[in-house]
């Protein structure tokens, strides 16, 4: 199945509303962990979080899409943009 790439980048001064949906975005990703091949947040020079990324298996551009729009994150208006491309691995860990 094609993967794709999901780089998510939050609104300025999102923290709280990172926060605030945390819990449910954790809880819908663990639900998905079959389709998630590698996630987490993008950090600042001071640690705090301020974006995401994650790689997924998807049917097609479409499909990978409708997830990211699924996501809690996405819902609860913390990114100021989401890009979605094909990804393929060409060196390093084979996902």
């Amino acid at each position: 199945m094609p993967l794709f790439t999901l780089v998510c980048i939050d609104k300025p001064n999102a923290l709280a509303t990172r926060m605030a949906a945390r819990e449910d975005h954790l809880v819908w990703a663990r639900e998905r962990l079959d389709q998630i091949k590698m996630a987490g947040p993008f950090l600042d020079e001071g640690g705090g979080m301020v974006g995401s990324l994650l790689i997924i298996e998807a049917e097609d551009l479409a499909a990978a899409r409708a997830f990211a729009a699924a996501d809690p994150y996405g819902k609860a208006g913390l990114f100021e943009r989401v890009d979605i491309n094909g990804f393929r691995t060409t060196l390093g860990h084979q996902l």
